[in-house]
């Protein structure tokens, strides 16, 4: 005679009637059932905690990508602050290279004129001009604002990123193929918020680039100047020497 354990469907449980999972499941859907006579000897409702087992996975798996690409998106951030603040001691080196030059001037005026009568009129050989910098520094508030909204889109700037607005809590408990929906939901928001990411590190290494360029240009510059101005300060001791040996 059969008893009422017997008779107990194995499905009708009340962890698979709310569609929960038991850690053993989790083991099973890992390796597709091949412990288990394989997909094709699963229940409907195994099959549909299966999906929603993999819908799981998936999202889990899109929102490492997520974190992955906001990491290296924080990163190249910091180097482009980095590359402008460089961009800007170049600036000011270049800068104080023209400063030199004014002052370079000056000494060597005086020092012609210490020649007297009785010496031979001297002149600096300059070769080239003094053209200081040529490239101009990001403007600080154009940088903080563009910081600031790097910072928003990375969500650290007290505005998180942008997603579907979630839906108003359902009053009957979701089935394994409505959360397999709205897993598929949560994919879509991240691959969006991945693809626009995406677009901002390629627009952030043109970025890089360019500015790599321009500090190349105004390093060459830069260099041009202070051997121009190297040769300048040895012919002024020269003409110094020269006067102190009378």
């Amino acid at each position: 005679k059969a008893t009422k354990a017997d008779q107990t469907d194995p499905f009708d449980s009340d962890d698979e009637s709310n569609g929960k999972r038991q850690p053993a499941d989790d083991d099973r859907y890992k390796n597709g059932f091949r412990d288990s006579g394989g997909l094709e000897n699963q229940s409907v409702q195994e099959l549909e905690n299966y999906a929603m087992y993999k819908a799981e996975e998936t999202t889990s798996g899109v929102n490492n990508c997520l974190r992955i690409a906001e990491d290296i998106k924080q990163d190249a951030t910091k180097t482009l602050d980095m590359l402008h603040a460089q961009g800007d001691q170049i600036n000011r080196t270049h800068q104080m290279a023209v400063d030199m030059d004014k002052d370079l001037s000056k000494g060597e005026k005086l020092l012609n004129n210490l020649g007297g009568i009785f010496s031979k009129p001297w002149k600096p050989k300059k070769t080239k001009k003094i053209t200081g910098p040529v490239t101009t520094a990001d403007k600080p508030s154009k940088k903080s604002a563009k910081n600031k909204e790097e910072r928003e889109k990375l969500g650290v700037g007290g505005k998180a990123r942008g997603h579907s607005a979630p839906a108003s809590p359902p009053s009957e408990p979701l089935t394994a193929m409505q959360k397999v929906e709205l897993e598929k939901a949560k994919q879509d928001d991240g691959l969006s918020d991945l693809s626009n990411i995406l677009g901002d590190l390629k627009g952030m290494a043109c970025e890089m680039g360019n500015e790599i360029d321009r500090q190349n240009k105004a390093l060459d510059n830069l260099g041009g100047d202070i051997d121009e101005l190297n040769s300048r300060v040895k012919g002024a001791n020269q003409r110094a020497r020269h006067l102190l040996a009378k």
